[in-house]
C-alpha cells in the first residue's frame, strides 16, 4: 500500500517480520510480549490455524506495544474477519484482483504476494508498490531480487518463505528488499515448551540485523 508520512511502509517497520503459526491461544500474548521485549515491534499471525483470530484479538487487545497482522489471507472475507478481530495489516501468499480489492476495502495497509514478473506489474498497476515475495527461496530468491530490480524499480519486497536467520543478511542487502519475513524466530518446540526467553534472543538477534544493514 502506498505509504505516507502518517502510515510509514509495513516493509520499514522491523528488518525481520515474523511470521508466526499458533496452535494455542495462550501462547499468543506471552509470544507477543517476547517480540517485542527482543526489539520486534510487529507480528504477523497467519490465519492456518482455528484460534489464529482469537490469538490476533489477544495481541491486540493486550499487547498494545506490538503492531499485529494476519497472514495467509485468501479471502476478501478473511481479510475482513482479520480487521475485525484486531488485525492491524494483512499479508497474503498471492494476488487476485478479488483479494487485492477485498484487502483494500478493510483500509489496513497490506503486502500482496507475488512471485513472478506479470504479478509484480498486477499489483503495481492496482496501485500498490509494496509486496511480498513469496515463496522466495523457491522461485528463486535473491537472484530474481536482484533481476528485477531494474526493470521494475518501483516495486519493493517482503520475501517470506524458506529465509533463514543465516540467508536473512543476503536479502536485506538488497535495495527492492525492506524486511524479509522470518519462521525462525518462533519455533514450534519453542512455543510448545513456552521457552519465551529463548524466542526473545531470537527476536533480538534479528532485530540487530536492522542496525547491519
Amino acid at each position: 500500500m502506498p505509504s505516507t508520512p502518517e502510515s510509514p511502509s509495513l516493509l520499514d517497520l522491523v528488518p525481520v517480520m515474523p511470521v508466526v503459526v499458533v496452535d494455542d491461544v495462550a501462547h499468543a500474548v506471552p509470544l507477543a510480549r517476547a517480540l517485542v521485549a527482543g526489539g520486534l515491534p510487529a507480528i504477523e499471525l497467519t490465519l492456518r490455524t482455528p484460534v489464529a483470530l482469537d490469538a490476533i484479538a489477544a495481541i491486540a487487545a493486550e499487547v498494545a506495544e506490538i503492531l499485529v497482522g494476519a497472514g495467509t489471507v485468501l479471502s476478501a472475507h478473511q481479510a475482513e474477519q482479520a480487521r475485525a478481530a484486531g488485525a492491524g495489516f494483512l499479508v497474503s501468499p498471492g494476488a487476485t484482483p478479488s483479494l487485492l480489492e477485498g484487502m483494500a476495502a478493510t483500509g489496513l495497509p497490506f503486502l500482496p504476494g507475488t512471485s513472478t514478473v506479470s504479478e509484480v506489474l498486477a499489483v503495481l498497476e492496482a496501485g500498490f508498490t509494496d509486496m511480498k515475495f513469496f515463496p522466495a527461496e523457491a522461485s528463486g530468491g535473491t537472484a530474481w531480487l536482484k533481476s528485477v530490480a531494474g526493470p521494475v524499480p518501483d516495486a519493493r519486497f517482503c520475501p517470506t518463505g524458506g529465509i533463514t536467520a543465516a540467508s536473512a543478511p543476503a536479502y536485506l542487502a538488497l535495495p527492492n528488499v525492506g524486511c524479509v519475513g522470518g519462521s525462525w524466530l518462533t519455533p514450534a518446540a519453542a512455543l510448545r515448551g513456552k521457552d519465551w526467553p529463548l524466542v526473545e534472543q531470537l527476536a533480538r538477534d534479528a532485530a540487530a540485523l536492522g542496525a547491519a544493514r
